[in-house]
């Protein structure tokens, strides 16, 4: 589990109290006390009702057909009365795996009869011959077919037998929402086949690559608890389906998790997995240049008068955005002790990338990865008040400017 750096206050209010008179009439006081007795009885009535119906509701996610009886609730989740979370959990478990390799320790995710495995390429780095583990202790050597250092992705071939393998239902990421549910399952500390569980804290995250700097995007953030030895290991939807696979926490005091996960969206796993069973690179496309996402404050303190776009505060020599002409800004200024830091001026803005918005550094990366190595983008840019198209060449990620 790669770990990353990275902050409840309650609010107490007091109501105040007045004593009771004890000069009130005596008729006065027994009509209370009848009120008190009759609401008594029919709170008791509500909550008997309440309590004895809080068992039956079970959650299942609608990427999925209902199952018969089951009622939708809004949002991606349906209640389910006859189908339980643990028999989910049971299912799941048994298309994960364990990964152990020399120094390396992390689970997997099986994907197919013939033996494959997708996991982290932070648990395989630098292994050639691995042992992978079933849940049922069936353990096999596996090899490394592909791997992909800049998404953190990496497939095994392994020798388990066909008819021990359960291969994975992968789930569509690009549906999940903050506060829809989801496990994990892995070997958190060696405690293997662990299963921990959670909600999506936020979607569209990007965290970056510790072996190449490249920004992986689309991220789900998670609070179900992942720590070393969930590396590469799945994260489930209440259906059981794959929808990421996690890779890193965010942890200013150590290795332990402290509430903030991240798992590689399972479209993205979907997309490069042909090139990792294949053995090939993976080609990944870059632009070349370091932006700040523009504000109000930030346009103001800079002296812009757009709010919105992506502030190119530096280029990569000889990079598609260097050959197509973008603007860096000057050096920043000198920065009293304290004080925010300000960009430089005379930066272009990147408004949008083929006709694409860019309003933050994901929807920046975003167009660039869905673009091909050696693709004409157009890049639009503000300078100076103006504004004008650029054509940029995608290249390939340059490991050396990282």
């Amino acid at each position: 589990m790669t770990v990353q750096s990275g902050d409840v206050a309650e609010d107490q209010s007091e109501a105040a109290e007045e004593r009771t008179r004890m000069t009130r009439k005596p008729w006065i006081l027994s009509l209370v006390m009848v009120f008190v007795v009759v609401a008594s009885m029919g709170l008791g009535a509500f909550v008997a009702t309440g309590v004895g119906n809080r068992a039956a509701p079970r959650l299942a996610a609608s990427t999925s057909a209902p199952a018969a009886g089951a009622k939708t609730v809004a949002g991606s989740q349906t209640l389910l009365a006859n189908a339980g979370i643990a028999d989910t959990v049971d299912r799941a478990r048994k298309s994960t795996v364990l990964i152990e390799g020399g120094s390396a320790a992390g689970s997997g995710i099986v994907l197919d009869r013939d033996g494959r495995i997708v996991t982290n390429y932070h648990v395989v780095e630098g292994q050639k011959v691995l042992k992978v583990i079933l849940e049922d202790g069936t353990a096999a050597k596996a090899t490394v077919l592909g791997t992909d250092p800049s998404s953190d992705l990496a497939v095994l071939q392994s020798e388990l037998p066909k008819d021990k393998l359960s291969p994975a239902t992968v789930g569509d990421s690009s549906v999940m929402r903050a506060g829809d549910f989801v496990f994990a399952v892995g070997a958190p500390f060696n405690q293997a086949f662990t299963v921990t569980s959670g909600i999506i804290s936020a979607t569209g995250r990007s965290t970056q690559s510790s072996f190449t700097g490249r920004s992986i995007r689309d991220m789900l953030q998670t609070d179900a608890a992942v720590n070393p030895g969930n590396s590469g290991g799945p994260l489930f939807n209440v259906n059981g389906e794959v929808v990421g696979i996690n890779t890193s926490i965010e942890n200013p005091n150590g290795r332990f998790f402290v509430g903030l996960g991240f798992a590689i969206p399972s479209n993205t796993v979907l997309k490069l997995i042909p090139d990792l069973i294949a053995g090939k690179t993976v080609p990944h496309a870059q632009l070349g240049v370091s932006v700040v996402a523009l504000d109000e404050v930030i346009a103001s303190d800079i002296g812009l008068s757009v709010g919105r776009g992506l502030y190119v505060t530096s280029v990569q020599p000889s990079s598609a955005a260097a050959r197509a002409g973008v603007v860096a800004a000057e050096a920043a200024p000198t920065r009293t002790a304290g004080a925010a830091a300000t960009p430089g001026k005379g930066g272009d803005v990147i408004v949008s990338i083929e006709g694409r918005e860019t309003k933050n550094f994901v929807d920046l990366a975003r167009a660039i990865d869905d673009a091909n190595v050696g693709k004409d983008v157009t890049i639009t840019v503000l300078r100076n008040g103006q504004r004008m198209n650029l054509t940029a060449t995608l290249q390939p990620w340059d490991l050396r400017a990282n």
